[in-house]
């Protein structure tokens, strides 16, 4: 039973405020908790929209955190639809869209991030993507199935995870894919050159094709229709659909009029926290996508949009709002599958911050791990097609020992021999 001595909200009905309010209850909380999000949809997870659902292979049903039942049945009070428009931290109240004003004890903020947009000529037309949302992922689902029905064209702008994971259910499909990126290889701020190729002999096995150190300039249609798109190298390619991957920028701007404090955007921009996930403001809490953490082990600011970040965030803050200690400090952790390959990466290793990239097992196979390193210390781990192995790497990451390269490399040597 529900006691009205204290209120929790959490703005943001994601995966890192669902699992909050779980959290909240599973650790014993009689309070209210009180559960805003904007869209309509119950709170669901994101990496099917560009993988399984997407693909076909999953059911809508199974992207939701819980069955809708599930949050009546713990007394969660959901708020869907509804944006929060206004943060008044003197008064210690939020006010919904609809006029509602709903006062708060502790308040997490978990709103996400949102798709950067094309700032080109054509960006109205129909046709033009974005996929950040369930409704996004339903009607790029559709547009694959017809693009690939009538070997239509899809044009990707951006060959960062979501670009490329779009481009092989794209690929499913039978649809034509062209990936325009600015960059020399795909993902090449996350993997740097060392590694990128990889992903570009993949898809080009799989008829993608690439057009590497170009931007678009514009999209050109017919009937206010998608009919073609350019690039700054003069070029026009057709396509019948465009997809906007280009990243995805921190929903800040509740926090930012609410006057509480911002981390820079050279630490990759979002609501500043330490490490138990607490804002400048003591009752302020922030998860998700939308935070940026002091981060107690590798000793610098991350704002981390991944899955597992969500996953494990919402819960950190939810126990830092009912006062237990808390040192936020998992190491960052993501996935991926395309085609027939599937990868795992832990770590933070951003070109310019390691050394030496060092690999086991067979690269041309795409079935090895890589290592990225500074002064002989595993920053970072990606294991491709190897499984079974992402505990090992972080232990090595948390350690922070020295390794010798060359054992590293070396697939007889046991990934635990350099924990002993």
């Amino acid at each position: 039973m529900v006691d009205a001595h204290q209120t929790f909200v959490i703005i943001g009905a994601g995966l890192a405020g669902a699992k909050a309010a779980e959290t909240l209850r599973s650790e014993g909380f009689t309070g209210r908790v009180i559960l805003i999000g904007d869209e309509r949809d119950h709170p669901y997870e994101r990496p099917p929209l560009s993988k399984g659902f997407l693909t076909g292979s999953a059911e809508r049903d199974s992207v939701f955190v819980q069955q809708t039942a599930w949050y009546a049945e713990h007394d969660i009070e959901l708020h869907l639809g509804q944006p929060v428009v206004h943060l008044d931290r003197v008064a210690r109240t939020v006010r919904l869209g609809d006029g509602t004003t709903l006062q708060y004890d502790k308040l997490l903020l978990a709103t996400g991030a949102e798709p950067r947009r094309l700032d080109i000529p054509g960006t109205d037309l129909v046709g033009v993507h974005h996929l950040r949302r369930l409704a996004h992922a339903e009607r790029l689902k559709n547009v694959l199935t017809s693009l690939g029905r009538e070997n239509g064209h899809l044009v990707i702008a951006g060959a960062g995870w979501i670009g490329l994971e779009v481009a092989a259910a794209a690929r499913g499909y039978g649809a034509e894919v062209t990936v325009v990126e600015p960059a020399p290889t795909p993902l090449h701020g996350v993997l740097g050159p060392e590694l990128g190729e990889v992903f570009a002999d993949l898809h080009t096995e799989h008829g993608v094709r690439f057009r590497f150190g170009s931007r678009l300039t514009g999209i050109t249609g017919q009937d206010g229709v998608v009919l073609s798109v350019l690039t700054d190298d003069g070029e026009e390619h057709p396509a019948h659909g465009v997809l906007a991957a280009i990243g995805a920028a921190p929903r800040t701007a509740l926090a930012e009029t609410a006057g509480l404090t911002m981390a820079g955007r050279e630490q990759g921009g979002g609501v500043a926290v330490d490490a138990s996930l607490r804002t400048s403001d003591p009752d302020i809490f922030a998860a998700g996508d939308v935070a940026n953490a002091e981060h107690p082990l590798l000793g610098t600011r991350l704002r981390v949009e991944h899955w597992a970040n969500a996953l494990n965030g919402g819960p950190a803050a939810a126990r830092a709002m009912l006062g237990r200690p808390v040192s936020y400090d998992r190491i960052p952790y993501f996935f991926s599958d395309q085609y027939d390959l599937g990868m795992e990466y832990s770590g933070h290793a951003v070109p310019g911050t390691y050394d030496q990239v060092v690999a086991r097992g067979d690269v041309g196979k795409r079935q090895f791990i890589a290592f990225w390193l500074r002064e002989g210390r595993v920053l970072a781990g990606m294991n491709v097609n190897v499984w079974d192995v992402t505990d090992p790497i972080q232990k090595l990451i948390r350690s922070g020992r020295q390794v010798d390269p060359d054992a590293l490399s070396d697939p007889s040597v046991p990934l635990t021999s350099f924990l002993d």
